[in-house]
């Protein structure tokens, strides 16, 4: 620790105060002081001398705060925004159909399986509809090709969540010509799409920070799902899942309120019974839980399969377009071909077809009919989807997961009906279990399948199935169907939101208190000097510069005390060109890390609240990496067994 001696006392020349006032007051112009007031103002100048300069302490976290209350309202009038679009996409999905398939301009709905086409038409317009969509992409927005949430995701971590305001317009309208057309696609991906672009562009308008505007893009994506579905809780879940990166009250009570404000539109204009609409189930027993649980696993397996399989397909169209000099845009057009053909063999095939998993889970469709519509159904899709059109991934999924899960239902029914194997169930747990293998969204994937049925007696047989199916998965593979694109174009998520290590650890728990300061009233040559001997605490990169009175003035560098530019008789104090930055002993790592990045610095002098000029320690980026030690310790370290270690003493 370095100290230099102190300084001549500079008061003791001083003169009175009260004379000092006196003579100042005889001055021409100046004005008259009573001779009584001069102790009085004597101590105020004294206490002005005394009062510390400011110093710049770390903003502290808090969870939420009016900004929190201004962006749970801007959510709101999104959610309702969104919900009225998912309607107008709904209605316009409609009109398509209608128009293509039947000839008639109507909004009602009509599935297209059951069109009076022949052949040729049922091949046609789906073809026709490719060339739409790539022409809407050519030349509006190569943004609208695929399912979008991958895009979106994409906006969310790199692009401060800004979406064009066209996204808006074209994506919607291009899904609905897809869609419309026999597209194999559910419109959910497209409305939570287009709820996110909603979101994101009223964020672009107020004047928010960049986490509001992920949030409001959240909250929109939300909205589009709970719209669409009147799932509110599985649309929070999927949010969280796949586009906020994060549980945390600012961004999850504006996001939960948008979904009720969304399921409340739904709930207008749909009713509010289940969107599949089941049987009711009866509880499970051990048996028949544990064949749900092996089932959820082989759905696991599947999914990652289907990612496989999608990206393969995709990679061939890349292939085949550069060789054959192809543009992108008649992808859809060549992929569209497969649906015309897989449609004329199983018309259901076409469209959205969400009574196909009502059909699955109620039973309605059963044996070689439901396998080949399922087989038809994934061959449709993952080539028109893998072809750059616009359309979604959730109802195929659901399609595809709860026709093999209750087409398995029923082979394990009549084959061992001592397991105790329901059809609808498992094809339930299929549907649900396939789109947790295939996303890695767990929860959402588990509260959807409730929320769409309302079978409470299925909840145990998903929890179950689900989970190993996630794990199946991700053992197979780190990347989902969402996230697999991000990684091809040299992007890499996390697939694990945890507590931040450092916001739980206080700064006086890794301070360092043997702390080396320089005397500010020192010259440069003596520190120099000093530094140069090696003496203790000399090889710091930082050091706080303290006034006689010991309390803080600044922090200096090496490099700033070692700068060839400094006159080496200039004090310490006067190299000192910025207010010092600090931080308390009761504020977490985080905080200090956070203020650090702020403020640009490396090292922060620790301090009291009751005394902030007063050093008990200095904290360094170093004692911040240091401090994730216990963290992986606890991680990777493996504990021999108490129970194991008192076994061996005895024998």
């Amino acid at each position: 620790m370095h100290e230099s001696n102190s300084p001549a006392d500079k008061d003791s020349d001083r003169r009175p105060s009260g004379d000092r006032l006196e003579e100042e007051s005889t001055q021409p112009g100046a004005l008259p002081v009573a001779p009584g007031l001069g102790e009085a103002v004597d101590e105020a100048q004294a206490d002005a001398e005394k009062e510390e300069p400011r110093v710049l302490t770390p903003r502290e976290a808090i969870l939420v705060d009016k900004r929190t209350v201004l962006v749970s309202a801007l959510a709101i009038v999104v959610a309702a925004g969104a919900a009225l679009l998912a309607q107008v996409l709904i209605a316009l999905i409609r009109l398509v159909t209608n128009v293509a398939f039947f000839g008639k301009f109507s909004t009602a709905f009509s599935s297209p399986g059951s069109s009076n086409f022949g052949w040729p038409l049922l091949l046609l317009i789906p073809i026709v509809g490719g060339l739409i969509v790539g022409l809407i992409a050519r030349f509006g927005s190569a943004s609208i090709r695929g399912h979008g949430i991958p895009e979106v995701m994409e906006r969310v971590l790199f692009g401060e969540s800004r979406i064009r305001a066209r996204l808006m317009l074209l994506k919607p309208l291009s899904a609905a010509v897809a869609i419309g057309t026999g597209g194999p696609f559910g419109a959910e991906g497209p409305i939570i799409a287009t709820g996110g672009a909603l979101g994101s562009i009223i964020g672009q308008i107020l004047h928010v920070t960049a986490d509001e505007r992920k949030t409001l893009l959240a909250a929109g994506a939300a909205a589009g799902m709970a719209a669409t579905f009147g799932t509110p809780v599985s649309a929070v879940l999927l949010a969280v899942e796949l586009l906020l990166f994060e549980y945390h009250p600012r961004s999850l009570i504006p996001v939960a309120l948008a979904a009720v404000m969304a399921t409340a539109v739904h709930v207008a204009f749909d009713g509010g019974a289940p969107v599949f609409a089941v049987p009711d189930m009866a509880a499970s027993r051990d048996t028949a839980l544990i064949s749900y649980v092996l089932l959820g696993a082989l759905m696991g397996a599947i999914g990652v399969g289907i990612t496989r399989i999608a990206y393969l397909i995709e990679d061939g169209f890349e292939v085949l377009g550069h060789r054959l000099k192809i543009h992108w845009m008649w992808w859809p057009t060549i992929g569209a071909v497969a649906v015309g053909i897989c449609g004329i063999l199983e018309p259901r095939t076409l469209g959205i077809g969400y009574s196909n998993i009502t059909g699955a889970i109620g039973g309605s469709i059963v044996g070689r009919a439901l396998i080949f519509l399922v087989i038809l159904k994934f061959i449709s899709w993952v080539f028109y989807l893998s072809s750059g059109t616009s359309g979604g991934t959730l109802a195929p999924l659901f399609t595809i997961g709860s026709g093999l899960g209750a087409w398995l239902g029923q082979i394990l029914s009549s084959s061992a009906p001592s397991l105790g194997v329901s059809p609808g169930v498992a094809g339930l747990v299929g549907m649900a279990a396939l789109f947790a293998g295939a996303t890695h969204a767990l929860l959402a994937s588990i509260v959807f399948a409730f929320e769409t049925t309302r079978q409470p007696m299925g909840l145990l047989p998903l929890l179950g199935g689900c989970s190993a199916a996630y794990l199946v998965s991700l053992l197979l593979s780190r990347e989902s169907l969402m996230t697999e694109k991000l990684v091809r174009r040299g992007i890499r998520l996390r697939n694990a939101y945890t507590v931040d290590h450092l916001s739980n650890v206080l700064v006086r728990d890794v301070v360092e208190n043997d702390v080396v300061s320089l005397n500010g009233s020192d010259t440069l040559a003596d520190v120099r000097a000093w530094l140069t001997a090696g003496a203790g605490g000399a090889t710091h990169q930082g050091f706080p510069v303290l006034d006689d009175d010991k309390r803080l003035v600044g922090v200096l560098t090496r490099r700033d005390l070692l700068d060839p530019a400094r006159n080496s008789s200039d004090l310490v104090a006067s190299l000192v060109r910025r207010q010092p930055a600090v931080v308390f002993d009761d504020s977490s790592l985080r905080e200090a890390a956070d203020h650090m990045v702020t403020q640009q610095v490396g090292r922060l002098p620790v301090v009291t609240r009751d005394n902030r000029r007063t050093v008990i320690g200095m904290i360094s980026r170093s004692d911040l990496l240091s401090a994730h030690s216990p963290r992986l310790r606890a991680k990777h370290h493996l504990h021999r067994s108490t129970l194991t270690s008192t076994f061996i003493r005895k024998f």
